[in-house]
């Protein structure tokens, strides 16, 4: 995807970081638009973690350049830091603090009179629906509303460029779709949001594009449908009438279509690299009497991308 300079947030060249022995960061590449949600997945220890301190200017890189709306993150460090916040998976707040007192703190550290930190503090309070847990210590406060209140810390002053590094881990599917909702209204406030996380369905609801990287390696990059459709797999779906046809419909695909079937309950489920084949798999099922009482055929999910993807790969140790 071609983008112009003016419209790149963030510019990466030939990132490479080691820690020892290890490469974490392999000769990694990456333009980010501004404005989106910037998804970066991989497994656990692929290098996701690392890329996101060197990208805040927390970690240096051993080679490569890393410039940040438009300025380097080595040269131009504070620049960079004055238009970017962080949160990762684990609170930073004080939970010996209430909420607010932990707002109106960071607000005066930032800069802000003692009336308009107030002021700033109980408008983030509002904004991620604290109000009521706000003068609560935020060590009594549950898993999804400390993230509320560790995102609400990281945007005293509203960020250019936001980086989530695995922001919903931990929490239940209701707090994330909370979370999810906070992302959503910053990019359409104008922050870029680049996104690191462990819940591929969150990404794929998320996300308007995704670096998949591996072993330190960028593997993949696109939008969440041109990463599914990469893999050249489709997913096949037959739910079987009769459970005593079940073993026998899975061996005639299996045979049919040269694929593993899965069984779940009455349903065969596989993964197909030949479509234009089901359709003669199906009329074998015909053929032999065994009843089809539902079937579908369509692109893998995100999951099931990933999966190949990253099992595809080839590379060296982690970070």
């Amino acid at each position: 995807m071609a983008i112009q300079m003016d419209e790149i947030a963030i510019e990466v060249k030939d990132l490479v970081k080691s820690f020892g022995k290890e490469r974490v960061v392999d000769h990694l590449n990456l333009s980010i638009p501004k404005g989106i949600v910037y998804g970066f997945l991989g497994p656990n220890g692929a290098g996701k973690t690392t890329m996101v301190r060197m990208l805040s200017t927390l970690l240096k890189p051993d080679h490569g350049h890393v410039k940040v709306l438009g300025y380097d993150i080595e040269k131009q460090a504070s620049e960079v830091r004055k238009r970017i916040s962080l949160t990762g998976q684990y609170a930073s707040v004080d939970e010996d603090l209430t909420g607010l007192e932990n707002l109106v703190m960071l607000a005066r550290l930032l800069g802000y009179p003692k009336k308009q930190a107030k002021q700033r503090a109980h408008e983030l309070l509002g904004a991620f629906r604290l109000e009521d847990a706000g003068k609560r210590l935020v060590k009594n406060y549950s898993g999804g509303m400390r993230r509320r209140i560790d995102i609400a810390a990281s945007i005293i002053v509203t960020p250019e460029i936001l980086f989530l590094d695995e922001p919903t881990t931990g929490l239940d599917p209701e707090s994330r779709n909370e979370v999810g909702s906070i992302i959503r209204a910053f990019v359409k406030g104008g922050t870029t949001v680049m996104l690191t996380t462990q819940y591929l369905e969150e990404a794929d609801q998320l996300a308007d594009r995704i670096a998949v990287i591996n072993h330190g390696k960028l593997i993949a990059e696109g939008t969440s449908n041109e990463l599914k459709d990469s893999v050249g797999l489709s997913r096949l779906h037959v739910t079987i009438m009769s459970e005593g046809d079940v073993i026998e419909a899975k061996n005639i695909l299996e045979q049919q279509l040269t694929i593993e079937v899965h069984i779940e309950g009455m349903t065969l489920n596989a993964q197909v690299n030949t479509p234009s084949l089901v359709a003669s798999a199906l009329g074998e099922l015909a053929n032999r009497q065994i009843e089809i009482a539902d079937f579908s055929l369509g692109r893998p999910t995100l999951d099931e991308a990933f999966l190949n993807l990253t099992s595809d790969s080839i590379g060296g140790v982690e970070g």
